[in-house]
Protein backbone atom coordinates (compact mmCIF):
# COMPACT_ATOMS: atom_id res chain seq x y z
CA UNK A 1 0.00 0.00 0.00
CA UNK A 2 1.10 3.82 -0.73
CA UNK A 3 0.53 5.54 2.22
CA UNK A 4 1.20 9.03 0.82
CA UNK A 5 -1.54 7.82 -1.47
CA UNK A 6 -3.65 6.27 1.28
CA UNK A 7 -3.32 9.85 3.69
CA UNK A 8 -4.16 11.93 0.64
CA UNK A 9 -6.91 10.00 -0.77
CA UNK A 10 -8.39 9.88 2.50
CA UNK A 11 -8.33 13.96 2.87
CA UNK A 12 -9.85 14.29 -0.42
CA UNK A 13 -12.66 11.80 0.64
CA UNK A 14 -13.15 14.08 4.09
CA UNK A 15 -13.23 17.13 1.81
CA UNK A 16 -15.41 15.64 -0.74
CA UNK A 17 -17.99 13.54 1.85
CA UNK A 18 -17.16 15.35 5.31
CA UNK A 19 -15.72 13.99 8.34
CA UNK A 20 -18.57 12.25 9.46
CA UNK A 21 -19.26 10.15 6.08
CA UNK A 22 -15.85 8.99 6.35
CA UNK A 23 -15.69 8.71 10.54
CA UNK A 24 -18.36 6.46 9.47
CA UNK A 25 -17.36 4.39 6.76
CA UNK A 26 -13.93 3.71 8.49
CA UNK A 27 -15.26 3.50 12.20
CA UNK A 28 -17.71 0.56 11.22
CA UNK A 29 -15.22 -1.19 9.61
CA UNK A 30 -13.58 -4.03 10.68
CA UNK A 31 -10.78 -6.56 10.37
CA UNK A 32 -12.31 -8.13 7.32
CA UNK A 33 -13.67 -4.93 5.69
CA UNK A 34 -10.89 -2.36 6.45
CA UNK A 35 -8.59 -3.48 3.64
CA UNK A 36 -11.53 -2.12 1.63
CA UNK A 37 -11.64 1.45 3.16
CA UNK A 38 -7.81 1.34 2.29
CA UNK A 39 -8.42 0.73 -1.33
CA UNK A 40 -11.05 2.84 -1.47
CA UNK A 41 -8.86 5.86 0.35
CA UNK A 42 -5.61 4.84 -1.88
CA UNK A 43 -6.81 3.94 -5.28
CA UNK A 44 -10.23 5.61 -6.01
CA UNK A 45 -9.53 8.88 -3.93
CA UNK A 46 -5.99 9.00 -3.58
CA UNK A 47 -5.11 7.63 -6.75
CA UNK A 48 -8.00 8.81 -9.20
CA UNK A 49 -9.34 12.14 -6.82
CA UNK A 50 -6.02 13.87 -6.25
CA UNK A 51 -5.13 13.76 -10.13
CA UNK A 52 -4.86 17.39 -10.95
CA UNK A 53 -6.19 16.89 -14.46
CA UNK A 54 -9.90 17.19 -13.29
CA UNK A 55 -11.21 19.36 -11.30
CA UNK A 56 -13.47 18.35 -8.45
CA UNK A 57 -16.36 19.94 -10.12
CA UNK A 58 -15.83 18.16 -12.72
CA UNK A 59 -15.05 15.02 -11.44
CA UNK A 60 -18.24 15.68 -9.48
CA UNK A 61 -20.24 15.70 -12.36
CA UNK A 62 -18.75 13.03 -14.30
CA UNK A 63 -19.83 10.65 -11.13
CA UNK A 64 -23.31 11.49 -11.02
CA UNK A 65 -23.76 10.84 -14.32
CA UNK A 66 -22.27 7.57 -14.22
CA UNK A 67 -23.90 6.47 -11.01
CA UNK A 68 -27.77 7.18 -12.15
CA UNK A 69 -26.83 5.46 -15.38
CA UNK A 70 -25.56 2.74 -13.30
CA UNK A 71 -29.01 2.87 -11.12
CA UNK A 72 -26.58 3.21 -8.21
CA UNK A 73 -29.09 5.54 -6.23
CA UNK A 74 -27.44 5.65 -2.69
CA UNK A 75 -23.99 6.30 -3.96
CA UNK A 76 -25.66 8.38 -5.66
CA UNK A 77 -26.74 10.42 -2.90
CA UNK A 78 -23.55 10.38 -1.27
CA UNK A 79 -21.84 12.25 -4.75
CA UNK A 80 -24.46 14.67 -4.63
CA UNK A 81 -23.98 16.19 -1.34
CA UNK A 82 -20.21 15.62 -2.23
CA UNK A 83 -21.25 17.66 -5.66
CA UNK A 84 -22.34 20.88 -3.66
CA UNK A 85 -19.55 20.74 -1.34
CA UNK A 86 -17.36 20.57 -4.26
CA UNK A 87 -19.29 24.22 -5.31
CA UNK A 88 -21.31 22.83 -8.11
CA UNK A 89 -24.73 25.38 -8.20
CA UNK A 90 -27.93 25.00 -8.19
CA UNK A 91 -28.46 25.69 -11.84
CA UNK A 92 -25.32 23.35 -12.75
CA UNK A 93 -26.71 20.24 -10.52
CA UNK A 94 -30.39 20.59 -12.45
CA UNK A 95 -28.52 21.04 -15.62
CA UNK A 96 -26.93 17.78 -14.97
CA UNK A 97 -30.02 15.90 -13.36
CA UNK A 98 -32.06 17.00 -17.19
CA UNK A 99 -29.18 15.62 -19.15
CA UNK A 100 -29.24 12.46 -17.08
CA UNK A 101 -33.09 12.53 -17.76
CA UNK A 102 -32.35 12.90 -21.38
CA UNK A 103 -29.41 10.07 -21.77
CA UNK A 104 -30.40 7.48 -19.03
CA UNK A 105 -34.23 7.98 -19.19
CA UNK A 106 -36.78 9.55 -17.97
CA UNK A 107 -36.99 7.45 -14.92
CA UNK A 108 -33.66 7.76 -13.91
CA UNK A 109 -34.40 11.48 -14.68
CA UNK A 110 -37.59 11.35 -12.14
CA UNK A 111 -35.64 9.07 -9.28
CA UNK A 112 -32.10 11.08 -9.69
CA UNK A 113 -34.59 14.53 -9.24
CA UNK A 114 -36.33 12.62 -6.21
CA UNK A 115 -32.87 11.89 -4.51
CA UNK A 116 -31.54 15.39 -5.55
CA UNK A 117 -34.56 16.82 -3.40
CA UNK A 118 -34.28 14.73 -0.08
CA UNK A 119 -30.50 15.51 -0.08
CA UNK A 120 -30.88 18.69 -0.31
CA UNK A 121 -33.60 18.90 2.03
CA UNK A 122 -31.76 16.85 4.73
CA UNK A 123 -28.20 19.39 4.17
CA UNK A 124 -31.25 22.21 4.93
CA UNK A 125 -32.19 21.09 7.88
CA UNK A 126 -28.30 20.20 9.34
CA UNK A 127 -27.53 23.74 8.47
CA UNK A 128 -25.55 22.82 5.23
CA UNK A 129 -27.01 24.68 2.72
Amino acid sequence: MDEILRAGGEAIRRKVLGDDYVDRAVGTSDAFSRPFQDLLNEYCWGTVWTDEGLDLKSRSLLNLGMLAALGRMHEFAIHFRGAIRNGLTDEELRAALVQIAVYCGIPAGVEVFRVARSVRDEMAQQGER
